[in-house]
């Protein structure tokens, strides 16, 4: 299975209480479709005192059945809390994007999106030279005068 499948195929579940486990999940879910994993990441706050971070991903083995649990499960209480299940996001890539470690210019397809030919730099230029032509201030050449209004005879 594809990376792209795989995350078509997979929910997000949060709101979970603490006492929650992959064991649980995994029986919550199974009625809407053979699950491949339980994913329940660990809070890796140093003095943190719950198990887990509140949320979970589950993977499906087909992604209808992953649109099932979230038709089916979306706004459902676990535990006397609500639950919010909806389809999982795909990670982004350290490399990719504005939160990436690679300048956004070096990424490949940004140059390709942004790269100007010369034709178009030239045309730019001159319409920036043709807005140069007009002064910037219109009071410019004004410092000199002492007073406003009609000079005094």
């Amino acid at each position: 299975m594809t990376d792209a499948a795989r995350w078509k195929a997979t929910i997000y579940v949060g709101g979970l209480v603490s006492m929650a486990t992959t064991s649980n999940l995994h029986d919550v879910f199974l009625p809407f479709g053979e699950i491949v994993d339980v994913t329940l990441p660990k809070n890796d706050a140093p003095n943190a005192t719950e198990p887990h971070r509140g949320f979970a991903y589950i993977e499906f083995e087909d992604a209808d059945d992953a649109k099932e649990a979230i038709d089916n499960m979306d706004q459902a209480e676990l535990f006397g809390r609500v639950l919010k299940v909806s389809a999982a996001k795909p990670p982004k890539s350290a490399e990719e994007g504005l939160g990436g470690k690679t300048a956004i210019w070096e990424q490949e397809g940004w140059l390709a999106e942004h790269n100007v030919s010369e034709e178009d730099r030239t045309a730019t230029a001159g319409a920036r030279s043709a807005v140069d032509d007009r002064p910037e201030d219109p009071m410019q050449g004004l410092e000199g005068l002492d007073f406003a209004g009609p000079k005094p005879e």
